[in-house]
């Protein structure tokens, strides 16, 4: 749901663009107490593995595709603060270095992939795992919070183009017809991060953010047959670095972009579809960079697909794991400031 140049009006992407610099200098901040030593690694390697990801349409319904938004993804590995920063990461790279995604929707872009599908992914997934818990009900909140964000997105930018679209549109049908195409894309990324979920949740659970705390605790029964909570979970145990699981991850990632990317599915995806069969798909602009090598993930330059997706993986990985060791620095850097002034 990359949206191109051309869609909104000055005022639309303007203030866009001034809500995605605000919440990101929030989340700037709110990360600050999401990044430790394991997260900050963590959510470089989410980022590349939502770039990777993305690269994969698959197919929804007959002449149309869809790809992970990511956004209730990495807010369950690394925090919903932390996930707004990948999604615009992984935008940013997109939209410079692949001429994917409009330069002047980029506001459009981080605050509907990135700060709308996080605060709506996150907020299903808080809503369920309050009721329920344990990792059975983690990984069923991961699966239904992933599908209700996609629709919530495309609804809001049905919204957004009702408001200061280049072209006249009829809202009602418009919205329906985003919702309709993106429950089904939902249901793919709801599967994507399930599975992604618990393949973490079975080999490192400390590294799932949305899961501290909420497994059920060990209860062990005496000989005379008494009840005896230990407190917290082994899963829960003392902190690990990340370790082995970074290099591990970064493959996985690589293998997705470099290799499974050449079997993705080239139909229009959910918003190109609606945009051509409502008739305002002639609105979009061709790209300021659509020149460069790696446009169209190499197409421009008749770089393969896998290659260029390499380089994606690498960049982003890069510039994402250097943003959240920054983050991370200044943090702890501020709380040694608070422990001298209080000694």
């Amino acid at each position: 749901m990359h949206v191109p140049d051309g869609f909104f009006n000055a005022a639309v992407s303007i203030s866009a663009g001034a809500v995605a610099a605000t919440g990101v200098a929030f989340c700037l901040r709110g990360a600050r107490r999401e990044l430790d030593d394991r997260t900050a690694p963590m959510a470089g390697l989410v980022a590349a593995f939502i770039f990777a990801v993305q690269m994969l349409n698959f197919p929804v319904a007959a002449g149309t595709s869809g790809h992970l938004l990511g956004g209730t993804l990495a807010a369950i590995l690394v925090g919903p603060h932390t996930a707004v920063l990948c999604v615009a990461v992984v935008l940013l790279v997109q939209g410079f270095f692949f001429a994917d995604g409009g330069l002047t929707a980029l506001g459009v872009n981080i605050t509907l992939m990135g700060i709308v599908a996080v605060v709506a992914g996150w907020a299903v997934f808080r809503l369920i795992t309050k009721a329920s818990r344990g990792r059975g009900a983690v990984v069923a909140a991961s699966f239904v919070a992933a599908l209700i964000s996609v629709p919530v997105s495309a609804v809001t930018f049905a919204l957004l183009f009702w408001v200061g679209g280049t072209a006249p549109i009829e809202v009602s049908t418009v919205a329906a017809a985003m919702g309709g195409v993106h429950v089904l894309i939902g249901i793919g990324e709801g599967l994507i991060t399930a599975v992604t979920v618990s393949t973490v949740l079975a080999v490192r659970p400390d590294l799932v953010y949305g899961a501290r705390g909420l497994a059920a605790p060990l209860v062990l029964r005496g000989a005379d047959g008494e009840a005896v909570v230990t407190g917290e979970p082994r899963a829960q145990g003392a902190p690990r670095r990340i370790g082995w699981f970074l290099p591990a991850g970064v493959l996985v990632a690589a293998l997705l972009a470099g290799i499974v990317s050449f079997y993705a599915s080239s139909s229009p995806d959910g918003l190109e579809r609606v945009a051509e069969d409502k008739g305002f798909s002639g609105q979009a602009a061709d790209h300021a960079l659509a020149d460069q090598p790696l446009a169209d993930y190499g197409e421009a330059g008749d770089i393969p697909v896998g290659l260029a997706g390499l380089v994606g993986v690498g960049v982003t990985l890069a510039v994402g794991g250097g943003l959240f060791f920054a983050v991370r620095r200044r943090s702890r850097g501020e709380a040694s400031a608070r422990d001298e002034v209080s000694a």
